[in-house]
């Protein structure tokens, strides 16, 4: 399941501060609360196969189903315990080696499960039960409910992690795998779509309705089935002699051709990886109007958020084409990683999740080498390492989940990318074919079966003979991440001491953490020695080398500190010594350092200097970030933020100027350098060319998308947006009410939250809560409006005014959106006022997202008690100097 990039995305509308504020995390982190209970099933009674017939009614938003479950009673019992939700039972029945009896039902709500319980004794072996059973097709996104579109109701599911049971009685557990056989019964004027193929299409058993029996599923978790109907139309291809189609609403089926040469790639490319064939005769990948996370990797039928799968490819920007392409690829690695071989349990949900995130950017990679992707991967690791400094944050592996809202906090960044970048990190350690071989061994190995951490680490070790075990327990077991302080290399050595690190300078580590890892030096251009890091070495052997640099390539999971004259030889060589990963990582380092109070604003902002005449997008984009962060946590008065604005244009305009106008032969790299320079100078540098330059380009990208290069376009609207007033707000708002195109449409939305001027910020957020935009997206435009410094403390004085409104738009997700998105407040006043006012206005499941809002906050507290000074003196020096020149 994709959901880690919502709001990153929505983010990057909004100035890029997701990069640049870094310790705003993009999803929730896990702490289970105290006293919670576990609600796990007895293991005396074992699902085989359901063979589920479902009726749902569009009209009334309800459904009947009639289930058969075969079992294996591995002991003599006289009830069943299983999972149901919101379900009401008609009757119950189980038919053994022995007498027909029929069940009494006892449900209990709190655990979501339901107990049935028979006259006589059931003895050990094997049964059927059959349950007759109704219940509704909510408004929650979550089960199976129901999704509008253009005047048409769908009925659609979302099961991951805990909700199959909203839409029928099931073993809601990953290791209760187990055959799926679905039939729907739909209006005639409707289609079906569930895991397996379409083995036959009926009349009946009404007029009005038709009946759509599926090919039975391979064995596998409950979370992963999934059945839609409506009116969906598709777009078909093959690859590897798999039928692959991807669906949508009749109006927006258009948009579908993009996705399909994507999932085609990436089939065939994972079936070589993995050395095995994707498991089912077809793959559906459809997009759903109501969708909260953004995609879903339900085994043969993925859904999306529409904005995750289609787009125009002649209009689409490139970072619309690089997030359909990741998702696409992210969801069909899961039909390996997670639906082939699940994890054992939730508490290892990276097993699955982190995978896909390691393997999206790989696929990717290869199919748009030109999109460098390993730069986006170190770009990324820069902000996970940043959420992985917290003092809340908790290890890979959780140490507790069993109920309901403690699993889905379990899906943050730690889940998705601190895995990914540790699974980085041991590839690099043992060579990608090497590592492969170890992946290979694992899937072969637990083959529609469920894994354990271990089960992966050991097949890994095994393989290549290295101890790959000791390195994943340290950093899958141990929360936080090490900074590395290298001394000065002599007589063939270096000294080297580790510590956790935090970003806040007054966090300490409860007890004294030490990791074992890989540390790989540079050598040459692109070569590097590995030496293995354990919790009692202090030096390693340092190669002979014109350029002391401590993680090669950049694909260690930890911070560097180096010697004064070593670092300032990295700084000094840094465009012609270091690869642009390398440098991305130098840069996320010194900035990490500069938050930790370990290093000045200043010295980051001369090595941003010093990387302005970079080539690479990825690198001016991590190297620009922070100036976001700076502009509004540290600038304190609007002297400052204008010397830093002028510092902003004498450096970085030069270098935009040089790329010309864009031309039809620029490369997607250099379309992206351009929108980020064009970005920052707009948005910080207050340039006015640039912002007369956003108009133009607005009402000419408006008017005929076509006409303007699109990832400059949208760069455009977005600065226009922020100065822009109730005629461009009319535009936008438009567009999003009209326009059929997705990108387009998510775009215009987002970018109402962006404008400054406090009737428009009050348009936005009545419009937010008004019931025009969809529940998915109303959380994420108050929260947008509180990131932004100009609007945050209207739209938390709307939010306060109108929490009854706001309140019935918020699902489980997006309620804690919504709190997270007060972290962005930097006083002691605006702390308080937030802790106050969730006391008394209690947001379900959102108690962790308090707890890092208020952390936030905290540490902005801190950050610009501790460089606020020290900005002002190096913006003091700066003036001088150039009035001296």
């Amino acid at each position: 399941m994709k959901i880690c990039r919502l709001l990153a995305l929505a983010r990057s509308l909004t100035r890029g501060r997701a990069a640049a504020g870094a310790i705003v995390p993009a999803c929730l982190l896990f702490i289970a609360p105290p006293g919670a209970h576990a609600q796990r099933l007895p293991t005396n009674v074992v699902p085989v196969q359901y063979t589920l017939t479902l009726t749902p009614d569009l009209a009334t938003a309800t459904f009947s189903g009639v289930e058969r479950i075969n079992v294996n009673i591995e002991q003599p019992i006289n009830s069943i315990t299983l999972n149901a939700a919101e379900l009401k039972f008609q009757s119950v029945i189980i038919l053994p080696n022995g007498p027909r009896q029929t069940g009494a039902v006892s449900l209990d709500p709190d655990r979501e499960q339901a107990t049935f319980t028979f006259p006589h004794t059931l003895a050990a072996g094997t049964a059927t039960l059959e349950i007759h059973f109704t219940g509704i097709l909510n408004s929650e996104l979550r089960g199976f409910y129901l999704s509008k579109a253009d005047g048409h109701r769908y009925a659609v599911t979302q099961f991951e992690p805990t909700d199959a049971r909203r839409a029928f009685p099931c073993f809601d557990e990953p290791a209760f795998k187990a055959v799926f056989a679905v039939t729907l019964i739909v209006p005639k004027t409707d289609t079906a779509i569930s895991n397996g193929q379409i083995v036959s299409d009926t009349p009946g058993p009404s007029p009005s309705q038709h009946t759509l029996e599926f090919s039975a599923t391979p064995k596998m978790s409950s979370y992963l089935v999934a059945f839609l109907v409506g009116q969906f139309q598709c777009t078909a291809g093959t690859s590897d002699n798999v039928s692959i189609r991807v669906c949508a609403t009749p109006e927006k089926v258009a948009y579908t051709p993009y996705a399909l040469s994507v999932a085609k790639f990436a089939l065939h490319y994972y079936d070589h990886y993995f050395g095995i064939p994707y498991p089912l005769k077809k793959l559906d990948l459809i997009a759903i109007p109501d969708f909260e996370a953004g995609a879903m990797e339900n085994f043969g039928a993925i859904t999306y958020r529409e904005t995750d799968l289609l787009l125009d490819a002649k209009t689409a920007s490139v970072g619309a084409k690089q997030n359909v392409a990741l998702v696409v690829a992210h969801e069909m690695a899961h039909q390996w990683f997670g639906d082939l071989v699940t994890m054992e349990w939730w508490n290892n949900i990276w097993l699955n999740e982190g995978f896909a995130t390691w393997m999206e950017t790989k696929t990717v990679a290869a199919m748009h080498p030109e999109w460098k992707m390993p730069q986006v991967v170190a770009g990324d690791e820069q902000s996970t390492l940043n959420f992985d400094a917290q003092p809340t944050t908790r290890s890979i592996r959780a140490p507790l989940a069993n109920t309901p809202a403690e699993i889905n906090q379990l899906f943050d960044d730690i889940t998705y990318y601190k895995a990914s970048d540790v699974l980085l990190t041991v590839e690099n350690y043992l060579g990608p074919e090497m590592f492969q071989k170890g992946v290979h061994a694992y899937l072969t190995a637990h083959a529609y079966s469920n894994a354990t951490a271990q089960d992966f680490w050991n097949a890994q070790t095994e393989t290549s003979h290295k101890p790959v075990d000791q390195v994943m327990e340290s950093l899958v077991l141990e929360p936080g991440e090490p900074i590395l302080t290298f001394g000065a290399p002599s007589g063939g050595r270096v000294s080297v001491t580790q510590k956790r690190f935090f970003l806040n300078p007054d966090s300490t580590a409860p007890v004294d953490e030490k990791w074992t890892l890989p540390v790989c030096f540079k050598t040459g251009s692109v070569s590097e020695d590995c030496e293995l890091l354990g919790p009692e070495t202090t030096s390693l052997k340092a190669p002979q080398a014109s350029l002391f640099y401590a993680n090669a390539g950049g694909k260690g999971y930890y911070r560097s500190a180096y010697a004064p004259a070593q670092y300032q030889a990295l700084v000094d060589q840094v465009e012609t010594g270091l690869q642009p990963i390398e440098r991305i990582s130098l840069a996320g380092d010194e900035w990490a350092r500069v938050r930790a109070g370990q290093a000045t604003v200043g010295d980051y902002l001369n090595l941003a200097a010093a990387l302005k005449a970079d080539q690479n997008a990825e690198v001016i984009s991590s190297a620009l970030s922070p100036t976001g962060t700076i502009n509004d946590e540290l600038a304190a008065t609007p002297e400052e933020r204008d010397a830093l604005a002028a510092w902003i244009r004498r450096t970085f305009e030069p270098e935009y100027l040089k790329l010309g106008s864009p031309s039809p032969n620029d490369s997607p790299d250099k379309r992206q350098l351009r929108a980020n320079l064009f970005r920052v100078l707009g948005y910080f540098g207050k340039d006015p060319t640039v912002l007369a330059e956003a108009n133009r380009i607005t009402q000419q990208y408006l008017a005929n998308p076509s006409s303007v290069e699109p990832t400059l376009g949208q760069t455009a609207l977005a600065v226009a947006a922020e100065h822009g007033n109730a005629q461009l707000f009319d535009q936008l708002q438009n567009v999003y009410e009209t326009s059929n195109n997705p990108e387009f449409q998510e775009g215009a939305l987002r970018m109402l939250a962006e404008f400054e001027n406090p009737a428009l910020v009050r348009r936005a957020l009545s419009f937010a809560v008004s019931g025009k935009v969809r529940n998915q997206d109303a959380a994420i435009q108050l929260a947008i409006a509180l990131e932004m410094p100009e609007s945050r403390q209207e739209a938390w004085d709307y939010i306060k005014d109108n929490w009854d409104k706001v309140q019935t738009q918020l699902t489980t997700s997006m309620g804690s959106i919504l709190v997270e998105g007060t972290g962005g407040f930097c006083s002691a006043a605006a702390r308080d006022d937030v802790e106050s006012f969730f006391a008394t206005h209690k947001v379900p499941a959102a108690d962790v997202a308090l707890k890092h809002a208020i952390e936030h906050i905290d540490g902005c507290i801190e950050f610009r008690r501790l460089q606020e000074p020290k900005l002002k003196d190096w913006l003091g020096a700066q003036g001088a100097s150039q009035a001296a020149f």
